[in-house]
């Protein structure tokens, strides 16, 4: 069995959690695009754990965690987060983690070339978390990146860093007039944080295939949601990586196989790290209220998370386009101390009510349509059965269902690992 989990909306919707829950019932969990750039935050019996590298089944003794060749592998973050884990009391060995062997490294450069940017663009940058994945992604597609499995043959690795480093410095120098970037700096980076991870690099595209023909259960971990894709998403306040649950074999190593099921994430309001179109945001005291209710700050970032209530237009767009068969719905327990509810169910555009969303450039025109439902203003954090929930909370699920046109399978009503409700 292969499974997707998969954001619906712009990233932040609970994926983390969902993943370190149903991967109980996998073998393998696999990371296929993405980098540092985004978080995941778990909280289970062993305390509360914050991944941005790692996929999420590493909390589980039992599952084999995968990093696929889609990603992007700021190895100095990758050591620290291993290690972080680590005296946390988690177990990570190359018989529980295996790093593709294409897998792209981050350099410190494209983390240069990333802040160094968003500075100059100033008052029109693109909200980066300033983590170098746009510059490595373009390094990726220019031929001129570095990848994981090169690690293995250092010699030869270290033969091209000359070269690559004297045409980095070519931008870096010559457009940005930063420090130059030194080659025995770069070589000292491969050195230190590259020789530890080399027991963990391997062909996982091998290892992959050998899994499915023993019909191993295989969940694919996104980062970030559909509104993020660089294709599909609200470009160019996007990500620079394919986060389409389509995409999630041939990140993985295993373009030959095709997904058994996507699960999409979302969550019961709007939240959205960064800049771009946000039709339906919350400002001033609402958004306040929402923000402290939900604790919306970026997990890798910190940045405070803009808020606004749940999207019908976004949401049907983004399962859509993640082909998702069934709905995660989290954090329903953060609206429990409203009497009522808005919820975004269209878009006026230029005087004309508009259901299906629209092309980026002129969702900044787009006004939200707001309806008013009934809340339960009671505490669900308890609720383990659909029966505990309050009707209003039923009906508020219901209408998501509908709208939405997805069967909502999960609901979380709290962070730890088992509070939620499977509601069939």
């Amino acid at each position: 069995m292969l499974t997707s989990i998969c954001g619906i909306n712009w990233g932040d919707e609970g994926k983390g959690r969902m993943v370190d829950l149903l991967s109980e019932k996998f073998d393998i969990v696999c990371r296929y695009q993405g980098g540092n750039n985004a978080g995941h935050t778990v909280i289970n019996e062993r305390g509360k754990f914050v991944l941005n590298l790692l996929p999420s089944g590493i909390l589980r003794e039992d599952v084999v965690n995968v990093m696929g060749n889609g990603m992007v592998i700021d190895i100095k973050h990758l050591c620290e987060e291993m290690e972080r884990l680590r005296a946390g009391g988690i177990k990570i060995t190359p018989e529980n983690l295996k790093i593709s062997d294409r897998a792209v490294i981050t350099m410190p450069y494209n983390v240069l070339q990333d802040g160094l940017e968003e500075d100059r663009l100033a008052g029109k940058k693109f909200g980066s978390t300033r983590r170098g994945i746009a510059p490595v992604y373009a390094d990726k597609y220019f031929k001129k990146a570095f990848r994981m499995g090169e690690l293995l043959s250092t010699e030869r690795l270290y033969k091209r860093v000359a070269d690559i480093v004297e045409w980095k410095n070519l931008t870096v120098v010559g457009g940005y007039h930063a420090d130059e970037i030194k080659t025995e700096e770069m070589i000292a980076y491969f050195e230190k944080y590259g020789k530890p991870l080399a027991p963990y690099i391997c062909d996982v595209g091998l290892y992959l295939d050998k899994a499915n023909k023993e019909g191993k259960n295989i969940m694919f971990e996104a980062q970030l949601g559909a509104l993020r894709d660089i294709d599909f998403g609200i470009y160019p306040y996007t990500s620079s990586s394919s986060t389409i649950a389509a995409y999630a074999p041939i990140g993985a190593g295993v373009p030959h196989l095709a997904l058994d099921n996507s699960i999409g994430i979302m969550k019961a309001y709007s939240t959205c790290v960064g800049e771009g179109p946000f039709t339906a945001e919350y400002f001033g005291e609402k958004a306040e209220k929402l923000r402290a209710l939900g604790g919306e700050y970026g997990a890798a970032t910190g940045r405070p998370r803009r808020v606004g209530p749940f999207d019908v237009v976004a949401s049907r767009y983004g399962i859509r386009c993640q082909g998702a068969k069934e709905i995660a719905l989290t954090k329903l327990d953060v609206l429990s101390d409203y009497e009522e509810l808005e919820i975004c169910t269209a878009y006026k555009l230029n005087g004309e009510i508009i259901h299906e969303f629209p092309f980026t450039d002129v969702l900044d025109e787009c006004t939200p349509v707001f309806e008013t439902v009934k809340g339960w203003n009671s505490d669900i954090s308890k609720c383990r059965k659909k029966e505990d929930l309050p009707q209003a909370a039923l009906d508020y699920i219901a209408y998501l269902e509908k709208a939405c046109g997805c069967k909502i399978k999960y609901v979380s009503v709290g962070a730890e690992r088992d509070a939620y409700i499977e509601m069939y």
